[in-house]
């Protein structure tokens, strides 16, 4: 068990520096192609922090461990939701984007709904609701490109830039540890899942859930501490619409995921915590750290719920 364990660190490990190159050489490459860079923080920093995610729930789906791959997401928004946001909140008063709030965190919480009427009644993500969940991924991505591309503004500062040789070595080298170390929780956890007699959606939604969703917390917390506020909320809110949409996409289309009645109550949950926190910042447009005590408290009771329903 203690071989298990390692390893499962180890494979979190991966994941995070993974993710740390390969969207550090994103961007690098965005930059050389004179990409505005509010468009390389809308994708490639949201898809490098959901790059986890991804190879877990997708390296889980075609190994027929479906509880880990939808757990994970489920799991992984409700933290990056509650804790990430809720931490952040904490550390510094948090201004709430009027577009974020106007239009990307309402999406979060159709998109929900959605997969929720998709599992709802017959437990099943078959490749045709995975094609439906790419094509509102493509939606979503034509939307936040086309505003981008109508207000850019000149950068604050500079996006370091690798040589395109560095870039690509980063890319690669990133993408590799991300492969490997999703392998790898997904494995050890399952084992630990095995011998404990836990369920796979209960380690999906804790263990797995948390580890991938550190790149959210970390960028989240730092972007909080320099005062860069829309960084931090977008980031969850970027980050919890390419988990469902492009990695629950890509998983079903890839294998057809199967899910217990349970998964609809987690969420279910997910919603109403999403219509909850989306009404605490809409209200004034902002999350002081009491409401971000609340977040966190509200994530200590969910875990609270699922350790005892198992």
């Amino acid at each position: 068990m203690g071989m298990v364990c390692l390893l499962l660190i180890v494979g979190f490990a991966l994941l995070i520096k993974g993710a740390d190159l390969f969207v550090e050489g994103s961007s690098s490459v965005a930059k050389l192609l004179r990409v505005p860079a509010v468009i390389i923080g809308l994708t490639v920093v949201a898809f490098g922090t959901s790059a986890p995610e991804l190879a877990v729930s997708v390296t889980a789906a075609l190994s027929h461990n479906n509880g880990i791959a939808v757990g994970n997401v489920i799991g992984s928004n409700i933290f990056n939701l509650l804790m990430v946001t809720g931490l952040s909140a904490a550390v510094m008063l948090m201004p709430a984007d009027r577009k974020i709030m106007g239009w990307d965190f309402p999406f979060s919480i159709v998109i929900a709904v959605i997969l929720l009427a998709m599992i709802a009644f017959d437990q099943t993500m078959g490749r045709a609701d995975g094609l439906l969940l790419l094509a509102l991924f493509g939606y979503f991505l034509y939307k936040i490109i086309r505003s981008a591309l109508k207000g850019r503004e000149e950068p604050a500062e500079e996006i370091a830039v690798l040589s395109p040789a560095k870039s690509a070595v980063f890319i690669l080298a990133g993408l590799t540890a991300i492969v490997i170390g999703g392998d790898l929780v997904v494995d050890s956890a399952s084992s630990i899942a095995a011998a404990f007699g836990l369920s796979q959606n209960l380690i999906g939604l804790t263990i797995v859930a948390v580890g991938t969703s550190l790149p959210e917390l970390v960028t989240s917390m730092v972007a909080a501490g320099k005062g860069e506020n829309g960084l931090a909320l977008g980031n969850v809110i970027g980050s919890n619409i390419f988990n469902i949409l492009l990695i629950l996409g890509v998983s079903s289309v890839l294998s057809p995921i199967s899910v217990t009645i349970v998964t609809s109550y987690d969420l279910i949950c997910l919603i109403l915590f999403s219509i909850i926190c989306w009404f605490m910042g809409k209200r004034r447009m902002r999350y002081n750290r009491m409401q971000g005590l609340g977040m966190v408290a509200m994530y200590a009771a969910y875990m609270a719920y699922i350790i005892l329903r198992a």
